[in-house]
């Protein structure tokens, strides 16, 4: 009688700790962050001197997202990336997140909306045609931007337009200190994983020594890594990405040290 009892508690204990291991395993999955899910919301045509609406809904899972740590929507002209503009975003403090803009004259512009909220970072895109769009001239003059593209800012790469990388570039730099530096990426407005990150930092003024610095992925598509600047300056601060399918892009800031 007592070794069936014994038998019986043992079956017990057994079920009773595959029970609380089933429950942690449940409460691990419940505590993994969902994704932001942004739709962007933007005319496709527009006329010159036009008030153009942009808008932003944002969600994580069910919710809406109400509370967005930062939301901005950058703005260029086709072929003129370096020139965008950014415009931050009115929270209506109920998931959407809203901006306006006037194109003086016609193009195509790219708008894509950058939304950090709850740790989590996304950036999708779309486009818009104003008036007439691009000019047959203004058409040949990209074109010859993006030749000289192959051979400056992509050599040795392949450029994807699908591509986008954010900068979140730290509000003060102080010699001495350990600054931690981030940058999202994605490709085809998903975030991209598993790439090859470096930093390259330099300052001609102080030193012909170019210093690098291997970043790691922290969360899908975030990617950083930590410097010690020894001198004050302006310093240039250039971001190379690349991954096993061919994308090699990298693009350059200025970063100043206290």
């Amino acid at each position: 009688m007592k070794k069936r009892i014994a038998i019986i508690s043992i079956i017990m204990l057994v079920l009773m700790l595959a029970a609380c291991n089933s429950s942690n395993n449940n409460s691990t999955d419940d505590e993994i962050p969902k994704m932001l899910e942004v739709n962007l919301q933007v005319q496709e045509k527009a006329d010159v001197n036009a008030e153009v609406p942009f808008t932003a809904t944002v969600t994580q899972g069910d919710e809406k997202v109400k509370d967005a740590d930062k939301v901005e929507f950058e703005v260029w002209e086709e072929g003129k990336k370096d020139d965008s503009e950014m415009i931050e975003a009115i929270n209506k403090k109920d998931g959407t997140y809203e901006a306006k803009k006037t194109f003086d004259h016609d193009g195509v512009f790219t708008v894509q909306v950058h939304v950090t909220a709850r740790g989590l970072h996304t950036m999708p895109k779309t486009s818009v045609t104003v008036g007439e769009g691009a000019t047959e001239e203004h058409a040949h003059d990209n074109h010859e931007d993006g030749d000289h593209d192959d051979h400056g800012n992509h050599e040795h790469g392949h450029h994807s337009e699908d591509f986008s990388m954010h900068f979140m570039e730290p509000d003060s730099i102080e010699k001495g200190k350990e600054t931690e530096f981030v940058v999202h990426l994605q490709d085809h407005n998903e975030p991209l994983e598993h790439a090859r990150v470096r930093y390259e930092i330099w300052n001609d003024e102080i030193s012909d020594k170019h210093e690098w610095v291997d970043a790691s992925e922290t969360k899908p598509g975030e990617y950083a890594g930590s410097h010690d600047f020894s001198e004050s300056g302006v310093y240039k601060f250039k971001i190379h990405v690349q991954n096993d399918e061919g994308l090699h892009e990298h693009e350059e800031y200025e970063v100043v040290v206290k």
